[in-house]
């Protein structure tokens, strides 16, 4: 639970003391928290917290502010679950539709594919390897579905198995894909987090599947951390949600990966909410809450073969045919604008 106290109307200066307070009792809170909490709005605290940040205080994140050291600090579970929860599940939600019974799987730790560890739980037939406990947890007591954890040492920030015992019981494993989240995700560098024995358990995880599939919500994209886990030629699809209108770097960001040749699948806020069908981009309307519809997506160039739940003309066999796969309410500006992505180098 993210720690604060409810005000009344406050100055500009009692106002970014609370924020900083905030942030140094939780380690990292999202700007909707921080607005919810000095009861402004988020366009004035995304100015205090730019305004603490240029005196060193702390720094911004896409939709949060964290405590300072950029590349080498890692909020620790607790603080990281209180970020971006509404994305985290519309995302979860989207990710566990392309898994289907009978598929073998492998989870990386993270808040987000805990999220989606708990709706893999309905997934009958479903093997999971994982070097999560808290994954593992979410899965426990799931009817027909295996677990099947790694070994190595506990790192007690994020509940996961390192080291080498962790990689070396990944050798010779196979699975259809696999399921990642990290600190950051950039085009240029892919998948990146704060922890070299966290980074090379994932890249373990990686190299035992046939698709790589990042979870990671708008906040992460154009984050830069330290230690490279997914190289963006491997991420096979992105899944993710559509940024705020302001936040143009993320949308940004988004481009250069479809560029790249990434799959783009953007979960609504909304979707499985009872809302209507929403205009998409290019013609036709959003599926009903609770489903997919494909939209053409120009500019990627991954032919890997997707297995159980590819887009049609995606595989192997067929004309290149990647698609941005999005869930409902897809209506408003920001959402247009990542499904009207286009390439820009071609």
């Amino acid at each position: 639970m993210v720690v604060g106290v409810t005000v009344g109307f406050v100055f500009a200066a009692e106002r970014r003391q609370l924020i900083l307070e905030m942030v140094r009792a939780n380690g990292a809170v999202s700007l909707r928290e921080l607005a919810r909490v000095v009861q402004t709005s988020e366009v004035t605290v995304r100015r205090d917290v730019r305004a603490l940040e240029a005196e060193g205080l702390l720094d911004r994140r896409h939709g949060g502010a964290v405590l300072p050291g950029g590349f080498t600090r890692e909020s620790g579970f607790p603080q990281k679950s209180h970020l971006a929860t509404a994305e985290k599940t519309a995302i979860a939600d989207l990710a566990a539709s392309f898994v289907e019974e009978g598929e073998a799987v492998v989870v990386g730790a993270g808040t987000t594919t805990q999220e989606l560890a708990r709706r893999l739980a309905r997934v009958p037939g479903l093997t999971v390897v994982t070097n999560s406990l808290l994954v593992a947890q979410a899965l426990a007591h799931a009817n027909r579905v295996e677990v099947v954890m790694t070994g190595g040492t506990l790192r007690g920030s994020n509940y996961a198995l390192v080291g080498s015992g962790a990689e070396q019981s990944l050798h010779g494993l196979r699975v259809s894909r696999a399921f990642l989240s990290g600190s950051g995700l950039t085009a240029e560098r892919g998948l990146s987090t704060s922890n070299m024995l966290s980074a090379s358990v994932d890249r373990a995880l990686v190299q035992a599947a046939a698709e790589v599939v990042v979870l990671a919500d708008h906040t992460k994209l154009g984050t830069d951390t330290m230690f490279q886990t997914v190289p963006t030629d491997v991420i096979t699809r992105l899944v993710t949600d559509a940024p705020p209108g302001h936040d143009e770097r993320a949308a940004t960001e988004l481009q250069a990966l479809a560029d790249q040749g990434v799959h783009i699948s953007v979960a609504g806020p909304g979707a499985g909410s009872g809302s209507g069908p929403a205009a998409v981009p290019g013609g036709g309307e959003a599926a009903p809450p609770g489903r997919r519809r494909d939209v053409p997506l120009p500019g990627q160039r991954r032919t890997h073969p997707m297995g159980p739940g590819q887009p049609p003309g995606s595989g192997q066999g067929g004309p290149p045919g990647p698609q941005l796969r999005s869930a409902v309410s897809l209506g408003d500006q920001a959402t247009a604008r990542v499904a009207d992505l286009a390439p820009r180098r071609r």
